[in-house]
């Protein structure tokens, strides 16, 4: 699973030797049970190691713990599609909102209050996308939000009651 390939059913490895030659010289360690396949040798060759097999004294493709090591530490961690480092031009600063966590109606709602521009038939994880990039680009004022917030919470409205000149009192 982690690129190098194993051979479990090969039955003398154990008394053989490393097939890399590092920075010019042959690896004398004993060689595990992880090959030096095609995957592992382009790998190799982009990260511009050092290392190539011996193919003129080496007669199998199997590598050392230490080598191996070596090749995983320089792979690229592939992040998950889903992960939030890696959810848009999320840059830290700004909390993540779930916008497919809401009906469709509501997105649909948003859209139209900020007359966002869409083609039309749109499913939910598309609409989701594009919601969520204007999202990022609304400036909000963190004060002001907070201090309509607390007022909210203590008087028992919204500065949109006031608005519309209606009172929650109970």
């Amino acid at each position: 699973m982690n690129g190098l390939s194993t051979e479990e059913d090969s039955g003398s490895q154990h008394d053989q030797v490393c097939c890399l030659v590092d920075a010019g010289e042959r690896c004398t360690q004993l060689a595990g049970n992880a090959a030096y396949n095609k995957r592992i040798q382009k790998t190799v060759a982009q990260r511009k190691l050092r290392l190539h097999m011996d193919t003129a004294q080496s007669s199998h493709n199997y590598i050392c713990e230490y080598h191996k090591g070596v090749i995983q530490s320089v792979r690229v961690k592939r992040k998950r599609r889903d992960s939030e480092e890696d959810f848009g031009d999320f840059d830290g600063d700004h909390p993540e909102v779930e916008l497919y966590n809401l009906q469709v109606n509501t997105l649909r709602r948003y859209k139209r209050h900020y007359k966002i521009p869409t083609r039309p038939g749109l499913n939910k994880a598309q609409l989701v996308d594009i919601l969520m990039k204007h999202f990022r680009t609304v400036p909000v004022v963190e004060k002001e939000c907070l201090t309509y917030f607390i007022y909210m919470i203590k008087a028992n409205r919204s500065k949109f009651d006031q608005r519309n000149g209606s009172n929650i009192d109970t």
